[in-house]
């Protein structure tokens, strides 16, 4: 591959992993996301992931929002990367009212930290919060250099899908926005060929936009060698396990998994395990209790030392998604369960690219969202022994170092930032 020209003269030599300017210097990568490290938010993860494997090619900074005790406003350099941490509101965000504020007081110090930093070579920013994109194209314009915008979902659509956004003006608002920055950013990343889909349909440029998936670090997380301390201290150990892990949103379709609860009363030892916080943690608390799901428990997120532990205690994974989301959102958390060699159940509409991906890696059972006696009768036929439960965790272990792993997504993520700069 031959080098390529960039911004003012710069030249970066695409064959070689370190990307050196003639001033000596590495090409300046600015990055916004509300989330960044130590966020537990999954696409503050991934982002943190991605920025520390680029550090090595680039100079990057990434400006990000406060997260309350858990990181303040001020500067750090953590792992080879900038961070430059905003003091933005951190309030639950249970409330739409209030996740909105969080949203704008971010977006309005990112853009006016943003435009402070030295001049860089290139943008980038994945899309939480969900319009954050133009705001980005707004810095990218200020520095005349390439923009590129990580979608992790479709906004506002799905949004409106789920009922959280209502009003026609606002709505309006959004989408107009969203479409803004998909029709001129430089490159626009799908996670799934479905999400493209969507993406091209809302304006986005086909040529611009590249499919590279989320992904999961498989060297870190693989199935234990140790007995599982986490499960027998959960009371767990003696149990057949069933659980998700990730997010309690309106996405993720736990009212079948709750509900399903009431079509397996007899499995004596089955425990239905909700690990995480979101949105709906409380309305299934209480579900669970008026229907008397005595298998169901609720826990917290687990510190990411023992994430491997808790994904491990599972018998079998509920990967869920909401009828009607298949393009708008793809749920990343399936990556960390096939890492763990765990089968799953995935209650999505068969388009998804979640029932897309187990279908391919025979890693699990597809069954029709908002159905909880079809959730049930799949969840009876593993406890009972009817599924190869064994052999389909290590076909998703097999499919997941070869597709979906962090080295194979931050390669692409090389080859794409690197075109970008070549024609810039």
């Amino acid at each position: 591959m031959q080098p390529a020209c960039a911004r003012g003269g710069r030249r970066t030599s695409l064959g070689s992993v370190t990307a050196v300017s003639t001033d000596g210097r590495k090409p300046h990568l600015l990055v916004l996301n509300q989330y960044y490290a130590p966020a537990l938010e999954a696409t503050g993860q991934l982002l943190t992931a991605l920025c520390e494997d680029l550090a090595d090619e680039y100079d990057v900074t990434v400006v990000t929002g406060a997260l309350g005790g858990r990181a303040r406003a001020g500067f750090e350099r953590r792992n080879g990367v900038a961070v430059v941490r905003v003091a933005s509101t951190a309030y639950e965000r249970r409330l739409l009212s209030r996740r909105g504020l969080n949203y704008l007081s971010y977006v309005a110090l990112a853009v006016a930290s943003s435009v402070r930093v030295r001049p860089p070579d290139l943008v980038l920013c994945m899309t939480d919060p969900p319009f954050l994109g133009g705001a980005a194209r707004l810095v990218a314009r200020r520095f005349g250099v390439p923009l590129v915008v990580i979608a992790q979902d479709v906004f506002p659509d799905i949004a409106v899908r789920l009922g959280r956004l209502r009003n026609p003006l606002v709505v309006g608002v959004l989408d107009a926005l969203v479409r803004s920055y998909l029709r001129r950013a430089d490159r626009i990343v799908a996670i799934g060929d479905t999400m493209r889909r969507r993406l091209e349909a809302k304006g986005a440029d086909a040529g611009r936009v590249r499919v590279i998936p989320n992904w999961v670090d498989t060297e870190a997380l693989r199935p234990p060698a140790d007995t599982n301390g986490w499960a027998a201290a959960n009371d767990l150990a003696d149990r057949f396990v069933v659980m998700h892990s990730g997010n309690v949103g309106h996405a993720q379709d736990l009212e079948s998994l709750v509900r399903a609860g009431t079509f397996v009363r007899d499995l004596d030892r089955l425990a239905i395990v909700v690990v995480g916080q979101g949105a709906r943690r409380d309305d299934l608390v209480s579900l669970a209790e008026r229907l008397e799901v005595d298998a169901a428990r609720f826990l917290d997120y687990q510190p990411s030392d023992l994430l491997v532990h808790s994904l491990s205690a599972a018998d079998v994974h509920v990967v869920g998604l909401a009828r009607g989301l298949a393009g708008f959102v793809v749920p990343s958390r399936l990556y960390g369960v096939l890492a763990v060699a765990r089968p799953v159940v995935v209650p999505a509409d068969e388009d998804s690219e979640t029932a897309r991906v187990v279908r391919e890696a025979e890693c699990g059972v597809v069954v029709p969202p908002g159905r909880p006696e079809l959730l049930a009768a799949a969840l009876r036929d593993a406890y009972a022994g009817r599924l190869d439960l064994e052999a389909m965790g290590r076909r998703g272990r097999e499919w997941v170092v070869a597709e979906a792993d962090r080295r194979v997504a931050v390669g692409r993520y090389r080859e794409l930032l690197r075109e970008v700069r070549g024609a810039a």
